[in-house]
């Protein structure tokens, strides 16, 4: 985590990462002359104490000390915090409320969990469709070819992972192709793609020389440019990471943004005036893609449902406009 005040400076240190990796980073070096941090570590009772001296209702404290007992004070604040009136003192709005804060917290969690859901649905259908199309066009260990490739740096970093995660692998499939072949180094594509991450598999898809074959899966999300699908499946590992790594979602700002076509073949929604960086963007393309596959986990209807239990929410700084019910999307 980043921190930032105003007695400190920062650089960055590295150039920002190419397009086609799947989170975006950068480092930064902090100038702080002879500043020292000093704070010590606080206990339970003191974390309570200072959010009540800031104005925060804290309706049963026996609860909110268990509460603090089992998720940190840092990771909580996130939700404490759109109840604040200031940034730099911290000091909350009347009428804030702990228990307020812990329901947008489980709120956050059970979103996080469905999201996470839909995307184990659309990452396995997308490895099982780049494995078929991809081999059927250009043999089975189309992967190890470098000439099939555009960027060479991304092919061989790519090369790199999946030989680290074939190595690990416990898979019976992997460990019978060893036992009975010398060559080539990996299995078939259609073994060896089923234990690659998810990073890996949509680097090297977008990375691949060969658009038609990438038109092939992309007609089978019923998506009509493979550039559409290019572009969700990078948005799609950020949101996959920020889910695997418990991280709030709800009202975070993506770096990564989902283009937003304002026709598709299959249900869709109308495009407003709105910046596609928030989360409404991200579950628009989830649940589109989701019409193509088969025993799918009705991530739309599971929305609407999730979304009615919590009508206090706040969906404006989820990017949800106004009347976002009564599109076709969420009417399936």
């Amino acid at each position: 985590m980043v921190f930032w005040n105003k007695n400190c400076t920062f650089a960055a240190t590295v150039p920002a990462t190419p397009l086609l990796e799947s989170v975006p980073r950068q480092d930064f070096v902090f100038y702080k002359g002879s500043m020292q941090y000093t704070k010590q570590a606080m206990d339970f009772d003191c974390q309570l104490h200072i959010l009540k001296e800031r104005g925060l209702t804290v309706e049963n404290e026996e609860d909110a000390l268990k509460f603090l007992h089992s998720v940190s004070y840092f990771r909580f604040a996130n939700y404490l915090q759109p109840m604040e009136q200031s940034t730099e003192s911290h000091q909350f709005l009347p009428n804030s409320s702990f228990t307020f804060a812990t329901k947008l917290y489980v709120f956050d969690r059970e979103l996080r969990s469905l999201v996470f859901t839909a995307i184990q649905d659309i990452e396995i259908a997308f490895r099982t469709r780049i494995i078929h199309y991809f081999s059927m066009e250009h043999g089975p260990f189309w992967f190890m070819d470098s000439n099939k490739f555009k960027n060479q740096d991304i092919f061989n970093s790519c090369l790199d992972n999946i030989a680290a995660e074939v190595n690990r692998s416990r898979e019976d499939f992997i460990a019978e192709y060893y036992s009975n072949y010398t060559a080539p180094s990996f299995p078939p594509a259609w073994k060896t793609l089923e234990v690659v991450s998810f990073g890996t598999l949509s680097k090297l898809f977008c990375n691949f020389k060969d658009n038609s074959v990438k038109k092939k899966v992309a007609k089978e999300f019923k998506l009509p440019l493979y550039l559409y699908l290019e572009n969700w499946i990078k948005c799609i590992a950020v949101l996959r990471n920020a889910c695997a790594h418990h991280a709030r979602i709800w009202n975070r700002r993506f770096p990564t943004m989902p283009i937003m076509p304002e026709y598709l073949p299959s249900s869709w929604v109308v495009i407003g005036n709105f910046r596609p960086n928030k989360l409404y963007h991200q579950l628009c393309c989830l649940a589109y893609l989701e019409q193509s596959i088969a025993a799918n986990g009705n991530f739309s209807k599971r929305l609407l449902v999730l979304m009615e239990k919590n009508e206090n929410i706040n969906t404006r700084s989820m990017g949800f406009p106004q009347e976002w019910k009564n599109e076709p999307l969420w009417n399936m």
